[in-house]
């Protein structure tokens, strides 16, 4: 047996003899989200629906720092699921769609350290979520949370996380034809209102799950990354640069007789960056600019050759760039941005924001500009915990949009044509307890 496995299971026999403290307290929390949606996508069609979201969780403190936490969720979208069928009442599409989202337990100051642990299904957010988060920033926001052992080490200066999280499991041999992803985060928090980052991530993919793309059998993807966000007097910035390393196996030559396999690799970077503003005045409005890099790869133009490096895959991604191009999968791309935004009363807030977008490997020799898009953003908190949100989106595409290769990771075409407009309006309240 390999030696994370045994590392694996003792640790999860550790917390399984904590079970054993006395119960001292028990809260139950949820949400309930729901938001209407309204695309117009010119040569894509429109599409209109509502999605509502739906959290109900339970905590259970133990004595010896022990806590256990329990969270159930159903996303749906009305009229697939509960009797929409008017003439009998019945109607057998959602099925059972309750999941057990988190399910969890936790024991924190291990042996008198300042050390916690965490088995089971967990969310994980790591950073401002640019490559790992919880899928609920925008649209479909249907969470994502992961099967994982978490192990974190944190006190007044530093803040270290270890993650083993199962992503597929194939019930073969340990770890063959598995998914798994591994990671390091670590936070220095020395510096008052200020957080620096250093982290690497790692996913095997013994699946093949990229075979669906380009006829991969494995994979392995190497992230590493510096991150430094925090507040200078009225200033406020966020800057992470990310760089990815592994090989994709399996892929075939380009020799017509079959011999050997092909070169592919992970090599590329990405930046997201953050620089704002805030006034001194009634509204506290605020003033920033947003800049994205997210590599496309580098492609092989040559018939006799299937080499080529892939862009830069996002992984787990919760920053989206577009309400439209983008749903945390985007890449190939360089982005870029203006805004403000002002609290006009103690409640609402309002947001504009306007960006462009290239596309920064051209594969087909088309224009590299893929559009502009403007948006207009309410946030309205109602009471301390009703919010209510609106907002209102406009692309303007170009000649780029035609071939552009950008969607699932640089791994597929937007399906548009050049010069569609598109248009985007929502509605949406959420209420949390």
């Amino acid at each position: 047996m390999r030696f994370r496995t045994l590392l694996a299971v003792a640790l999860i026999a550790s917390l399984g003899g904590m079970a054993f403290a006395e119960l001292q307290n028990v809260e139950i929390g949820g949400s309930l989200r729901i938001r209407g949606n309204y695309f117009s996508m010119d040569s894509i069609g429109d599409t209109s629906y509502v999605e509502q979201r739906t959290r109900l969780n339970v905590k259970a403190d133990f004595t010896q720092d022990v806590s256990a936490f329990i969270e159930l969720d159903s996303y749906d979208v009305w009229g697939e699921d509960f009797r929409s069928v008017y003439l009998t009442g019945s109607d057998f599409r959602g099925g059972d769609n309750v999941d057990l989202y988190q399910a969890y337990i936790e024991a924190r100051n291990l042996w008198g350290s300042p050390l916690t642990a965490r088995v089971g299904r967990q969310e994980i957010t790591l950073g401002n979520q640019f490559l790992v988060g919880v899928k609920d920033v925008s649209a479909v926001f249907t969470g994502l949370s992961f099967d994982a052992l978490r192990l974190t080490f944190a006190n007044d200066v530093v803040s270290i996380d270890a993650i083993a999280a199962k992503l597929a499991e194939s019930y073969g041999d340990f770890g063959d034809d598995d998914v798994d992803l591994y990671a390091l985060y670590g936070s220095y928090l020395g510096i008052e209102d200020v957080t620096l980052d250093a982290y690497w991530m790692f996913v095997r993919d013994d699946q093949g799950l990229l075979a669906n793309y380009i006829d991969g059998t494995t994979v392995d993807l190497h992230t590493i990354g510096l991150r430094g966000a925090g507040v200078i007097g009225g200033f406020d910035f966020e800057l992470e640069a990310a760089y990815q390393f592994g090989e994709v196996d399996g892929v075939p030559s380009a020799c017509p007789f079959g011999f050997g396999e092909a070169d592919v690799d992970y090599d590329e970077f990405a930046i997201n960056a953050e620089l704002g503003y805030t006034f001194d005045a009634s509204w506290q409005p605020r003033i920033f600019a947003r800049f994205a890099y997210l590599g496309g790869g580098d492609p092989d133009d040559s018939c006799w050759s299937n080499d080529y490096d892939m862009p830069f895959n996002r992984l787990f991604s919760n920053v989206e760039y577009s309400e439209f191009i983008d749903q945390t999968a985007l890449s190939n791309v360089l982005v870029y941005s203006l805004g403000m935004q002002a609290m006009v009363t103690e409640t609402l807030e309002l947001k504009l924001v306007g960006s462009y977008y290239q596309a920064d490997e051209d594969y087909f020799g088309v224009d590299d500009e893929l559009g502009w898009e403007i948006g207009f953003y309410a946030d309205y908190q109602y009471s301390e915990d009703l919010a209510i949100r609106a907002g209102y989106a406009h692309f303007f595409g170009q000649e780029g949009l035609n071939a552009a290769l950008i969607a699932d990771n640089g791994l597929t075409f937007w399906p548009g044509n050049e010069d569609d407009d598109y248009d985007y309006v929502f509605l949406e309240t959420e209420i949390s307890f």
